[in-house]
């Protein structure tokens, strides 16, 4: 019988987000939330 054990070592580390990344990230979720809300009201309409 063989037994194969692998071993990770996984690192986690805090991003440092800019105020400029942030600001994007935001717009882009706005965006993606009025989309999401114009494919509902769409659906709803037919």
């Amino acid at each position: 019988m063989t037994l194969n054990i692998l071993f990770l070592s996984i690192t986690i580390k805090k991003r440092n987000v800019s105020l400029e990344e942030a600001a994007n990230q935001e717009f882009v979720e706005k965006l993606y939330e009025e989309n999401k809300d114009r494919q509902i009201s769409m659906y709803r309409f037919m």
